[in-house]
Formats: structure tokens, C-alpha cells, sequence
């Protein structure tokens, strides 16, 4: 079992009905913006306590606010590499793949990023890459309640079968020798393609990086060297969201 703690991951825990829900706790008196809380739980069959205080608090981690709403929930599903190779091909999806990104609130910012441009799936690898926790939930805003998560062993094999399945394979990175991001073809990004991203420290693994049809880069203009992998994950997506908007 795990709580979830915030009105936001409550909330869409309880919409995609993709956990198992076991119960929600609301404080009273009653806080704010819990008003659908009540509709979503009822129609998910879930069971409502209310209280001035609940123990499942106690378990928070350090800094975590319930805001006045738990969920008692299971863990979020995961599936292998076979749940995108049978992705539709002819509906051109877009993939989001993580190379060993092991901060659970980079992951979630990138979920964010790739639920709301309409990615179809999360890859994530089985060593370097966290759980699907609740602080992934929080990070995400909610997002990776929605958002499929496939985990795989090996990321450069699963490039490879993307690649055989007929995905374009595109990494960020920020070296002089990745081409701008708004200077590639459009071709890359509406059709099936994926979006590979490496840890802020090590970057893409050149097994890794050896497998990408083209590098991309966002160009700086100030004096920092890079964006955290949350930012440049938004910007690449909501590039290639426009892109497949004009299709």
C-alpha cells in the first residue's frame, strides 16, 4: 500500500482509476478544492473517512504536506517493452524514454512534460530509475496517474526493436555536435518517434547515444550551460507537439 498526499496526485489517482483505491481520509474541518473529491471517490467506489487528524500523516515524508486529503492506494501498473511495440504504428506515437534519470522529481517533472504533450508512453529502465512513488506522483503534479509506464532491462536493445518497428530516434543533449532542436525535420517528429534523455551528470551512455538517429540541442543564450532535464524535456515536447498540431 502507499499514500498519496495532495490534492493534485489524490485527484488524478482517483480519476485514471489505474491503482488500485483503497480509501481516502479528508480532514475537517473540511479544506479547500475538495468539493469533486467526494463525486470522483463515489463513482470509483471508494470509501470516505473524515477526521481532524489521521495517522497515516505520521508516515509522511519529512516536508510532504497532506493538505488535508489521503489516499490509501496500490502501486501504479507497469508493463514491458511489448505494450509499445504493439502501439498502432500508423498513429505515429510519441515516445518519452529516460536513460538512468534516478531523481524521482525529475522524473515526475518529465512525466508532466510528456503526459501533457501527448506522449503515449514512459520508458524507464529497471536499474538508475526509482519507483513509481508517490513523490514521482507529487513531481508529476498528478501526470504519471495517467501516463503508461513501460520499464525495460536494456535501453539500447529497446532502441534498436523501436527502430526495426519504425520510430525515429531522437536524443537531447547539449553538445556543439547535436543540431539545433527547431532546426531538424519535421519528418522526425510526426511520425512514431521517441525522445531519449540522460541524467543531468552523466548525459546519454554512448551505447546508448550510438543508437540515436539525430542528437538535438536547445540553444543558450545566457550564462548557464544547461536546463535541468524537467525543462529541456518540455521544450523538446511541446516543439514536436506543434509539429504534429500542423500534420
Amino acid at each position: 500500500m502507499e499514500v498519496l498526499a495532495g490534492l493534485q496526485s489524490v485527484r488524478e489517482a482517483l480519476r485514471a482509476r489505474r491503482r488500485s483505491l483503497i480509501g481516502l481520509w479528508i480532514r475537517t474541518p473540511e479544506p479547500r478544492g475538495v468539493g469533486d473529491l467526494y463525486e470522483l471517490a463515489e463513482a470509483a467506489g471508494v470509501p470516505v473517512e473524515w477526521g481532524p487528524d489521521s495517522e497515516l500523516e505520521l508516515g509522511l515524508p519529512p516536508g510532504v504536506r497532506s493538505q488535508g486529503v489521503l489516499l490509501r492506494a496500490g502501486r501504479l501498473p507497469e508493463q514491458g517493452l511489448d505494450a509499445v511495440l504493439e502501439l498502432p504504428i500508423e498513429d505515429a506515437p510519441l515516445l518519452v524514454a529516460l536513460d538512468e534519470v534516478e531523481d524521482p522529481q525529475n522524473v515526475g517533472a518529465v512525466a508532466r512534460a510528456a503526459e501533457g504533450a501527448g506522449a503515449a508512453v514512459l520508458v524507464l529502465t529497471r536499474r538508475r530509475a526509482p519507483p513509481l512513488s508517490p513523490a514521482v506522483s507529487r513531481a508529476s503534479a498528478g501526470a504519471i496517474e495517467h501516463l503508461p509506464v513501460v520499464r525495460i532491462p536494456n535501453l539500447a536493445r529497446a532502441l534498436r526493436l523501436l527502430h526495426d518497428r519504425g520510430y525515429w530516434r531522437i536524443g537531447g543533449e547539449p553538445g556543439p555536435e547535436a543540431a539545433p532542436y527547431d532546426a531538424i525535420s519535421d519528418a522526425l517528429w510526426t511520425g512514431p518517434s521517441v525522445l531519449v534523455l540522460g541524467g543531468e551528470e552523466r548525459g546519454l551512455r554512448p551505447g546508448v547515444a550510438r543508437e540515436l538517429d539525430q542528437r538535438v540541442r536547445i540553444p543558450m543564450r545566457g550564462r548557464v550551460a544547461s536546463l535541468n532535464v524537467g525543462a529541456a524535456a518540455a521544450v523538446l515536447l511541446f516543439d514536436a507537439m506543434r509539429r504534429r498540431s500542423k500534420r
